[in-house]
């Protein structure tokens, strides 16, 4: 594996632990607050939190220009120097405006889902998407090898093992993820497809926005938000606007920039067994044999997807 791969997958195992304690700040969140009104209140924060970070790294870039280094700023910022001398703001707006209403039907499903099913059941169903992304992605000649199918089959069994508790019946709650599950798909093929054209920190910023405001105009009119609830759920919004939107989400961005789309939602995948960690250290929940053993699996698939390919003479 590359230095560059390297680095990309570390992006994205960073991006999956973040996901993966954010599970227990959502968890919270819901206390008081109903999914519309959580969704947009951590969505806008993220966006708030980029902004000052984009001007940042602009004032790098200029500085950059100045004593030649602008190859390391643009490599900070994940786009590569045509793009950027070509100023594609257009393909930034377009990319930034369907990766939020993607992000905000995907997460709004999601957050509705986890009422109405077990939270085992809506992780592992959610998680499917490291079987419906190379599904998807031979649809947009986005081949994956054998031993890449291999890895999501590895997968799909640690994920069984890990979150599944009881028979797996397609109810309410479970129908909600699943939908959940394709629209995520969609939200990693489409950032695939942007990360290589667009300025990645930036496109992460309008994608909140877009998520944020949609988010909370529903919430005026299907739920009641107020002042005092939501002051009540700052802890699991700082967490989930700053960390799992603001961060978590532009890594991800970042660190798909040259992946496999395939390869990466087997990485992202892994937020299923931070969870299960996190509910252990900071919730006193135990693992089983069975939960340890779906751990180990889900490290398998991922090592395995990652192996060189062996070419053909």
């Amino acid at each position: 594996m590359t230095g560059f791969k390297v680095r990309q997958s570390l992006l994205l195992f960073l991006t999956a632990v973040i996901w993966g304690v954010a599970f227990v700040a959502q968890s919270a969140g819901m206390e008081h607050l109903g999914p519309f009104t959580y969704n947009g209140s951590r969505s806008v924060l993220g966006g708030l939190v980029l902004l000052p970070c984009i001007a940042f790294l602009d004032r790098i870039q200029g500085q950059s220009r100045g004593d030649g280094s602008v190859r390391e700023a643009v490599t900070l910022r994940g786009v590569d120097e045509t793009a950027k001398q070509a100023g594609n703001g257009r393909q930034l707006l377009i990319g930034g405006l369907c990766c939020g209403l993607i992000l905000f039907a995907a997460s709004n499903f999601q957050q509705f889902g986890i009422q109405y099913t077990t939270v085992g059941k809506a992780g592992f169903i959610t998680a499917m998407y490291i079987l419906i992304v190379p599904l998807l992605g031979l649809f947009v000649h986005k081949k994956a090898g054998l031993q890449v199918w291999i890895g999501v089959l590895f997968g799909i069994t640690g994920l069984y093992l890990l979150c599944m508790k009881d028979s797996l019946r397609l109810e309410k709650g479970d129908a909600l993820v699943l939908v959940c599950a394709f629209i995520f798909s969609l939200h990693i093929l489409v950032i695939d497809h942007f990360s290589q054209k667009v300025d990645g920190v930036k496109m992460s910023c309008i994608q909140f926005w877009v998520c944020g405001i949609l988010s909370l105009i529903c919430s005026l009119y299907f739920e009641v938000p107020n002042l005092q609830d939501i002051l009540a759920s700052w802890l699991p919004i700082c967490y989930g606007g700053i960390m799992s939107c603001g961060v978590a989400y532009t890594l991800q961005i970042v660190g798909q920039k040259g992946m496999n789309p395939t390869v990466a939602s087997l990485i992202l995948s892994l937020e299923s067994v931070v969870a299960v960690v996190a509910g252990f250290l900071l919730l006193g929940q135990a693992m089983s044999r069975r939960e340890l053993f779906g751990c180990l699996m889900m490290v398998m698939a991922i090592t395995f997807a990652q192996l060189p390919e062996k070419k053909r003479s």
